[in-house]
């Protein structure tokens, strides 16, 4: 899963939307934004280390002189030095961080449902908002046929039309 900053807002809003409705936890009116933040928070603080973490991965790679091509193999050996989620864990780690949050949380006032129903449920939530990034690749791909691959002017055409692509999908 790629955790995209504009989505933030929408799947805390659902969490507690589904959590509450389905009557697995009560959430008071008026703290109901509160709660939502505290999803929030937790979101952006996997961004934020998710961005220091990309950034370590860059000064590993730079400090050893090591080809893009063993970008793949330097990103897992860190992530796994680090604990860093990557891929699917990405869901898993926020579902866990969500249902800790719900039992701790001030803004929660009864938590009614086991962690494992919580966990399933946000886990749910988490995998509707998944962004397929092969298809918006490949869509993106379709948009410059007119470009040979492998140059530079498709390599600056394909990024350009990923953007535009996440874009159009309300990623960006």
């Amino acid at each position: 899963m790629r955790l995209y900053r504009a989505k933030v807002p929408v799947i805390a809003k659902e969490v507690i939307e589904v959590l509450t409705t389905d009557g697995d936890i009560e959430v008071a009116p008026e703290n109901r934004d509160e709660a939502e933040k505290d999803l929030e928070a937790i979101m952006e603080e996997f961004l934020r280390r998710d961005n220091s973490f990309r950034n370590s991965v860059r000064d590993h790679m730079d400090a050893r002189k090591l080809p893009y091509n063993e970008y793949g193999r330097a990103r897992k050996a860190i992530a796994d030095e680090t604990r860093h989620p990557l891929g699917d864990d990405v869901e898993r780690y926020l579902g866990r961080q969500f249902v800790e949050n719900m039992m701790i949380s001030r803004f929660v006032e009864e938590v009614f449902s086991e962690d494992r129903v919580l966990y399933r449920k946000v886990m749910d939530v988490l995998k509707k908002h998944d962004v397929d990034e092969r298809e918006i690749r490949e869509a993106a791909v379709s948009r410059i046929k007119n470009l040979r691959e492998g140059t530079i002017e498709y390599e600056i055409a394909l990024g350009k039309a990923i953007r535009d692509e996440k874009k159009n999908r309300g990623l960006l």
